[in-house]
């Protein structure tokens, strides 16, 4: 049951995500007061709409997860690991640039806790310091900036405990030519979207989270996560 589960999960992920994009909100699983959430999170962007000319830029980042419970209500999230950015700018070559560091940090909120059903309110942001590169003798840095703001709400049926919610989201490419620094905003037409995840139980105490957001660009992320 559970192994068709997660195949229905990404079955219905892949078919949705065709836009989308954000830092994943990681769904409405929290912990209790003074426990702790460990985990391992990939998240991909394929496709991230900047402003007027600037093209688009994608992301694959590699995160080990921590989450604490402040209250039974409240938890605070945080992240830790590498990504690369590539950026393409309309009618130009694309820049590469290799992974290297990368973390984020937010909280989840619980609205809502009743006869199976959660509700969510969440924060998450998440910041990407790839190797800078040279093109030709001149230097190029580039950071992802990327916030969310997210309303999920999920419903447990045991074998599975799928979630869907709205978000709105910015994730800006600030890139350095040399010294000179300049912030690029994504494209703020496209800054709502939808979420559709799956937390998936594999033992009394570890689970696979399974996302993807869309309506505006490209992205999914999957995790498998553990408490003591």
């Amino acid at each position: 049951m559970v192994k068709k589960c997660i195949t229905l999960c990404l079955f219905v992920i892949s078919a949705f995500a065709g836009n989308c994009q954000a830092a994943p909100a990681y769904g409405t699983k929290l912990p209790k007061k003074n426990q702790f959430h460990f985990g391992g999170q990939t998240h991909y962007v394929g496709q991230r709409d900047l402003e007027d000319e600037n093209g688009e830029m994608s992301s694959l980042q590699h995160f080990l997860l921590i989450s604490y419970g402040i209250t039974d209500w409240l938890s605070l999230d945080l992240k830790g690991g590498a990504g690369d950015i590539h950026q393409t700018p309309e009618g130009a070559d694309g820049i590469s640039y290799p992974a290297y560091m990368a973390g984020g940090y937010g909280f989840r909120l619980k609205l809502y806790d009743r006869e199976k059903t959660k509700a969510v309110f969440g924060f998450q942001h998440i910041s990407v310091h790839p190797y800078s590169v040279f093109i030709g003798n001149v230097k190029n840095k580039a950071v992802i900036d990327d916030w969310q703001l997210s309303f999920l709400a999920s419903r447990d049926f045991k074998v599975a405990a799928p979630y869907a919610g709205m978000y709105w989201s910015r994730m800006d490419y600030i890139h350095w030519i040399e010294d000179d620094r300049n912030r690029v905003k994504s494209d703020l037409n496209k800054c709502i979207g939808l979420i559709a995840g799956m937390n998936v139980p594999l033992r009394e105490n570890v689970w696979l989270n399974l996302e993807g957001q869309f309506l505006d660009v490209q992205a999914l992320a999957a995790g498998i996560n553990f408490h003591f």
